[in-house]
């Protein structure tokens, strides 16, 4: 056997992608995320200055939008994914709309993820689709089915609507050959977003993962979870697909809790979830029969651990049952030094009208500013690479 020898330490082949004014500019970005109360108060008057008319679209666009997201339309995508492409990273096209409350937007967002199945068919840069389940359904209905409160006559219909809706875009991702993500949000509305998920997977999930669930590490109880949801599987003969992250709610999981007197679903610690996320890699790898996995984590260690554990299995570096992901404009480090090592890697690439991705910008700017080190080392590294290209030039 080979020696393992990963390393995410290269930073000439993370950034080869960019060009000299990328990088600087993507440093700008990055330096701007200093700011707590830019960063907590930009989001919001940004969309509300975006409601009224001002023009700001054109700085939002060139900024913030530019690092994080791939366009407002999914041609506008076309020359990143080709980017990242070249570089052996593929796409998930993320059409990042959530939190609508009417049934034509649900089906207007409906029709754009179908969508992005069809422009990923049969395309090899683009291993994944993914849709939300905000995206297709009413926040309310899905917390009251969570609740496990009455639904009258409406909202029945209502629900058997959004069943449909999820049905029809597994239905899309098998007919297509096509990787469907589902993605998680709040504790509050999962519960019955993972009964629906948990039934596409029995029905599509026939010999190899199709549909995949998304598992949040950073909420308590979830690896107890993930094992009953693999005996159910084998019992039932059908193939899990998971994605594995650890969470990006944690301040509203937090807030919502204290408001309403109740005990916090996320973890006592940072150290709780990472115990949790590497032990459900753990448990995808024991259990590869019958599992799918997508580790979706900026986190270097976990990244290393799942290589590692591949490795001593004797499991190749592109076995499709093994996937890495990081969010497009971050920690290219690990994405590309992954896939310079033949290892199955994509970047989700958000896209959509910039007045309806701004909840998910928000999301990346505070991420940035309150992960541990995670803007001072995307600054460090960026700052590298300049000073690296400069001594070579000279």
């Amino acid at each position: 056997m080979q020696p393992f020898n990963l390393s995410f330490s290269n930073i000439k082949v993370a950034f080869k992608h960019m060009s000299d004014a990328e990088l600087k500019k993507a440093k700008f970005i990055f330096s701007i995320f200093k700011f707590p109360l830019l960063v907590k108060f930009g989001p919001s008057i940004s969309t509300f200055f975006l409601k009224i008319g001002l023009p700001i679209k054109g700085l939002i666009k060139n900024t913030v939008f530019w690092q994080f997201c791939g366009g407002e339309t999914i041609n506008e995508c076309d020359e990143t994914v080709k980017t990242l492409a070249k570089n052996g990273v593929g796409t998930i096209l993320d059409y990042s709309v959530e939190g609508h409350d009417k049934e034509s937007d649900f089906d207007n967002n409906l029709a754009e993820i179908k969508n992005t199945i069809l422009k990923a068919t049969g395309k090899a840069e683009y291993p994944f689709c993914v849709f939300k389940p905000t995206g297709i359904a009413r926040v309310a209905l899905l917390e009251k089915l969570d609740a496990g409160q009455k639904l009258d006559s409406e909202e029945l219909h209502e629900y058997y609507t959004l069943k449909k809706r999820f049905d029809v875009l597994g239905a899309a991702a098998a007919e297509h050959k096509m990787r469907l993500f589902v993605d998680a949000e709040w504790s509050w509305i999962q519960n019955p977003v993972d009964d629906i998920v948990n039934e596409m997977m029995a029905k599509y999930n026939n010999g190899h993962a199709v549909i995949y669930t998304t598992v949040q590490l950073y909420r308590k109880g979830r690896l107890e979870l993930m094992k009953k949801w693999i005996n159910e599987a084998r019992e039932k003969k059908y193939t899990l697909g998971f994605k594995l992250v650890r969470g990006a709610y944690m301040e509203k999981e937090a807030e919502r809790a204290s408001k309403m007197g109740y005990a916090s679903p996320i973890q006592d610690s940072k150290a709780d979830s990472d115990r949790d996320f590497d032990q459900a890699l753990k448990l995808c790898i024991e259990n590869r029969d019958i599992v799918s996995v997508c580790a979706g984590t900026h986190n270097e260690e976990s990244s290393l651990y799942l290589a590692k554990m591949m490795h001593e299995a004797g499991i190749e570096n592109n076995d499709p049952r093994f996937w890495f992901a990081q969010l497009f404009g971050m920690s290219d480090t690990i994405s590309f030094n992954l896939a310079a090592q033949g290892y199955n890697v994509v970047k989700y690439l958000p896209y959509g009208p910039i007045k309806a991705v701004m909840p998910y910008l928000g999301r990346r700017a505070q991420e940035n500013s309150s992960m541990a080190g995670q803007m001072g080392r995307e600054l460090s590294l960026l700052t590298q690479e300049l000073i690296r290209r400069k001594k070579e030039k000279i």
